[in-house]
């Protein structure tokens, strides 16, 4: 019996719904810590000293940290498990984030940013590696976009707690909060069970029977466990897959980070005052879960291909509508647009990648396509900057943003193959 289906029978389907509920939990901190910079940015470039002439690094600068972690964590949960991995990238992201909140210069504030987005990038591909093994097949599509879908649910808790306190008690217990919080969940993550195919790859049946507290009867199909190179991702079974997925990752994290990590300035530059301009960005945050929402409706109604190629041809169709604003009225309703499909989005690519790949390289698919997001992510940051202090012009940040959507929406339609159902090895 393939792997997959013992996890079918044997993990309860409210075991399962319970391992969603708390990987969830700390998708919620990663979104919270990234987000939490949105918010935060205008006055911490008030009150960190000469901060103005390197924000484009102090945006971009947990996107560097990301990009490390996610790099890091296939190699990392691959060698020592999910549960350690897990719980090595939280500390990390919780210690550090408390620290980022203490900065009194911009140079430690860069630092410990950095640093913090170790954690946070390396917590993502692990997480969701996880939540991968412990779900019956005919409803995992569904459960990784529930899952990601929390990062919605993270921004906007994160958000309102940092609009309803930013004047009067600043910007750093934003930071201060999310870490004292971070402490339960390590309690909660410490107690969890190692993935069952990790189980099963280190300790063979006696470990898989322990996490799953059965005894399974039947034979499982033995599935070797190598030490996977990176270059085997570009290995003729998978080399298109890899082409296609990381496009789409990188184009939808350019988009994601683009526009909302400069958000304030972008409803600033339309002559929405500051205090305004948050209250915009917050609402723009909570439009994120209905996107997820529909995402986790469509992959298992309409299969990964055609979910995820309508998500980021919706997203390049806001992105255009977007560029053609003339209102304050018309920037709220297209911001609002662009956050369903963009999220949606997300939460597809989330879904998709894992399936791509077989267990003995599912991190390292999962990591590597992490990479692609978070080159975006400190790309991103400095272009938008760049083109809005140069041109103050919404339009000339938006059309490449809808350029490659359109471009991702092909690759999904063309190269992506329909993974719906189908027993990953």
């Amino acid at each position: 019996m393939n792997i997959d289906r013992v996890v079918e029978k044997y993990v309860p389907t409210k075991k399962q719904v319970f391992m969603l509920f708390f990987t969830s939990l700390e998708w919620m901190f990663v979104a919270a810590g990234v987000m939490v910079l949105s918010l935060t940015l205008p006055d911490i470039l008030k009150e960190l000293p000469d901060a103005i002439a390197v924000k484009g690094t102090i945006a971009s600068s947990v996107f560097i940290g990301m990009l490390i972690g996610a790099f890091s964590s296939g190699l990392f949960s691959d060698l020592f498990g999910r549960k350690w991995a897990n719980i090595s990238y939280l500390v990390i992201g919780a210690i550090f984030t408390l620290l980022t909140g203490n900065a009194k210069t911009h140079e430690t504030f860069i630092t410990f940013r950095l640093i913090s987005g170790i954690g946070y990038g390396g917590l993502l591909p692990v997480v969701n590696a996880y939540l991968t093994e412990f779900t019956a097949i005919r409803i995992r599509g569904r459960f990784l976009t529930l899952l990601e879908s929390s990062w919605a649910i993270g921004s906007i808790l994160m958000g309102l707690f940092t609009v309803l306190t930013l004047n009067t008690l600043g910007w750093r217990w934003s930071y201060y909060g999310l870490s004292i919080i971070s402490i339960s969940l390590l309690i909660i993550v410490l107690l969890l069970p190692e993935s069952p195919k990790i189980a099963y790859l280190k300790k063979g049946k006696e470990g898989l029977e322990k996490v799953l507290g059965n005894k399974v009867s039947e034979e499982i199909e033995i599935t070797k466990h190598v030490k996977v190179p990176f270059l085997s991702l570009f290995n003729r079974e998978y080399l298109s897959q890899t082409i296609m997925i990381w496009t789409l990752w990188f184009s939808v994290s350019f988009v994601y980070y683009g526009l909302f990590v400069w958000a304030p300035k972008i409803f600033s530059s339309k002559g929405i005052t500051p205090q305004s301009s948050l209250w915009y960005t917050f609402f723009m945050l909570v439009m994120q879960l209905p996107g997820y929402l529909l995402a986790a409706y469509l992959i298992e109604k309409i299969g990964r291909k055609k979910s995820t190629a309508f998500f980021f041809i919706g997203t390049a169709f806001s992105a255009l509508l977007m560029a053609s604003i003339a209102s304050q009225i018309a920037l709220l309703f297209s911001s609002v647009i662009i956050s369903v499909f963009c999220l949606g989005a997300w939460g597809m690519v989330y879904a998709y990648t894992p399936e791509l790949y077989p267990t003995k390289m599912r991190a390292l698919g999962n990591g590597a396509a992490g990479v692609m997001a978070r080159i975006a992510g400190i790309l991103a940051p400095y272009y938008t900057a760049f083109v809005m202090d140069k041109t103050n012009s919404i339009t000339l940040v938006m059309i490449p943003m809808a350029i490659l959507t359109i471009i991702s929406a092909t690759f999904a339609l063309i190269v992506g193959k329909e993974t719906k159902g189908i027993p990953v090895e």
